[in-house]
């Protein structure tokens, strides 16, 4: 156990760590941010910061001099600068999880080799591969970057485009054709493990998007108890299965017949986890706490039902509006500049669960 007064780690300086930094000071903790960029919203609210690569070795060693335990607030941490830090201090994820999540085609394999279900799918290495995958998947397919790809970046629908323009529209790098589900809706659990191998799930939640980028959250989602159960069961699942100490958000696909599909994982907090700051007993940030530090996990229980909306780049400016609705929770991350498809804050509207 890492206890209260001890120093937190977090790769990563936007509002993911940010939040956590907050939640982290709520339990006593001290947080120090290294990240590369400038502007860093973490670092405004943490005890010290680090601006650095992530790759430069003498910036980590001086990181993990400084922390009793390292975390990430977004998945695209190199894993190799994780596993550099993991020899001084311990990780949390570990490396061997960013292996495994940073790679599309790794994760489903992953996935699959659980028993749980997932998207049609082939490995596109070229545009040969892409013609043979085009064959068995169908049109109604999805072209994805293996890497680096978030919030509808690094894909293209093939009935929109040619082969050879969708391959060139992603660089011509390793890919993955999925063919497209036809799915009712789609929902995520965020699933908490620590060190001692206490688990903790959240309640399924619905989940809204438009162009690629989550647009809301209802918590919790409206489907069967029994499918319901199914989802967290396979959180969980996958959870033991990574060895995962901290926190995995597990996006799912329900279809029409009732199926539950896993699409991706995140082992860090998710933007669909964001209702449970003003809606659940331990929200997602401090449960990122207590799990890293082998704390007593949090109730995950929501206390109220909440839908949570992002406000992407000029949405932001409404925040007068914002402030002065009654039952209205407004979090604004700091950022300095508002662009097109940027996450500025969110705000959650709840109303009491009904006995």
């Amino acid at each position: 156990m890492i206890g209260p007064g001890a120093c937190i780690g977090i790769l990563g300086g936007g509002q993911l760590g940010r939040m956590t930094a907050i939640a982290a000071a709520r339990l006593g903790y001290r947080c120090i941010v290294l990240a590369p960029e400038p502007e860093c919203i973490a670092g405004d609210v943490a005890f010290a910061r680090i601006e650095a690569d992530y790759e430069n070795e003498a910036a980590l060693a001086e990181f993990a001099r400084r922390v009793q335990v390292a975390t990430i607030e977004f998945e695209n941490v190199p894993a190799a600068s994780l596993r550099f830090l993991g020899q001084r201090v311990p990780t949390r994820p570990a490396a061997a999880i960013l292996d495994v999540t940073q790679d599309r085609l790794a994760e489903k394999c992953f996935v699959a080799v659980q028993g749980i279900a997932v998207a049609d799918h082939a490995a596109v290495d070229d545009p040969a591969t892409l013609e043979a995958a085009l064959g068995t998947l169908g049109p109604a397919s999805i072209l994805k970057t293996r890497r680096m790809g978030y919030d509808g970046k690094g894909q293209v629908h093939l009935d929109d485009t040619s082969p050879q323009r969708a391959w060139d529209a992603l660089g011509r790098v390793p890919s993955i054709l999925e063919r497209r589900v036809a799915f009712a809706c789609e929902i995520s659990v965020i699933v908490a493990r620590s060190p001692s191998g206490r688990i903790a799930c959240y309640p399924p939640v619905l989940n809204g998007h438009r162009d690629g980028i989550l647009r809301r959250t209802t918590a919790p989602a409206a489907i069967p108890d029994a499918l319901a159960d199914e989802a967290r069961a396979i959180a969980g699942r996958l959870a033991r299965a990574l060895r995962l100490e901290g926190l995995l958000a597990v996006e799912m696909f329900v279809t029409e017949d009732g199926r539950i599909l896993v699409n991706e994982l995140a082992p860090r907090p998710h933007n669909s986890g964001h209702w449970s700051i003003d809606a659940s007993g331990c929200d997602q940030f401090e449960q990122l706490v207590r799990a890293i530090c082998d704390l007593p996990l949090g109730d995950p229980t929501p206390f109220a039902h909440a839908v949570m909306d992002n406000l992407i780049g000029e949405e932001v400016r409404d925040w007068p509006t914002l402030l002065a609705e009654p039952g209205a929770r407004l979090h604004l991350y700091g950022k300095s500049e508002i662009r097109a498809g940027r996450k500025m804050g969110h705000v959650t509207r709840i109303r009491p669960q009904v006995p």
